[in-house]
């Protein structure tokens, strides 16, 4: 999704998420035919306000030198399903604002509109074809945009976690086949439902990161309840409308008691279950920290947001 562009820097994208504490950074650059390199995957403490904190690693990271470009956070923007306009593919992304006008609670003036096609399902012949309008307040826009423009970082794409967690699922996808992989992070789980590197389907579940750490025997059991449900609904609503697409595999997010989950959850679905291992998706030789399952969870996004194939333009 782009909702801003200007010129291109350095290969690669570098992806800059304001989290309450802490800013997470990553630049990932495409390698050709092999696997992309995470060159560069940390965290900063929050030193002072956000706009102090961003100006001094635009000084230190030299910020300036790369394509940037960050995450909304849930609940700042709205995903609709909705029918494509009837218009060339070139037009419906600004066609497609007219769709929404009737499903959002403000004047669709006041917002700043995206859009992708939803690939079309089987037996869909004379159906309209779909695609996920991606809505925000403009004022939103303007407040997530406006600590990297006062600390004179130029961000040239703002995307959201559905998409960054599409670009991670694009490398774990066997071919010509579906995946469904939940990723957790600190606002909650995030199921996306793939194939051929195209978002289907996606569905958030309210179990956060933090759930996981510390929990006991019974705590967890809970939690593998409420995924599993989750799961068994989203995959059989999956079935039923893209009937041409099988689900593979399940790739769930490094989180602390993954193996447990695995094993809870392939005992419950009817498709095999595996934790994400990351140096499959990519080579980071630099961030030996990455090696370690709850530094991958918690940079999930960011990684995958860094992994945008999209040329700047």
């Amino acid at each position: 999704m782009r909702l801003f562009g200007s010129s291109g820097r350095k290969p690669g994208w570098l992806c800059i998420n304001l989290m309450p504490d802490r800013v997470d950074v990553s630049h990932v650059q495409a390698m050709g035919g092999r696997k992309p390199e995470i060159l560069l995957c940390d965290s900063y403490r929050k030193e002072g306000d956000e706009v102090a904190t961003l100006t001094r690693l635009r000084r230190e990271l030299q910020l300036d030198r790369y394509r940037c470009t960050t995450l909304l956070r849930s609940g700042v923007y709205q995903i609709l399903q909705v029918d494509a306009p009837n218009v060339p593919a070139a037009e419906a992304r600004n066609a497609v604002r007219w769709r929404i006008k009737d499903m959002i609670d403000y004047p669709v003036e006041a917002a700043t509109v995206d859009a992708l096609f939803i690939p079309a399902a089987e037996g869909a012949a004379g159906r309209s074809p779909q695609m996920f309008a991606v809505a925000a307040k403009n004022d939103l826009i303007a407040a997530a945009v406006r600590p990297f423009n006062d600390a004179d970082i130029p961000l040239e794409v703002i995307d959201i976690p559905e998409l960054a967690q599409r670009n991670l699922a694009r490398s774990c996808e066997e071919e010509e086949r579906g995946l469904a992989f939940l990723g957790f992070d600190d606002s909650g789980g995030l199921l996306t439902l793939t194939c051929r590197g195209e978002l289907y389907q996606y569905r958030r579940i309210d179990v956060p990161l933090a759930s996981f750490a510390g929990a006991g025997p019974e705590q967890r059991q809970g939690l593998y309840d409420r995924i599993v449900l989750e799961l068994q609904r989203s995959l059989d609503n999956f079935d039923r409308q893209f009937r041409q697409v099988a689900i593979s595999r399940v790739v769930i997010s490094p989180v602390a008691g993954a193996e447990d989950m695995r094993d809870y959850l392939a005992a419950n679905l009817d498709v095999p279950v595996a934790v994400l291992d990351l140096s499959r998706v990519a080579d980071y030789p630099r961030v030996p920290e990455l090696r370690e399952p709850e530094r991958q969870a918690q940079c999930l996004h960011v990684i995958g947001a860094a992994l945008r194939e999209e040329a700047a333009v």
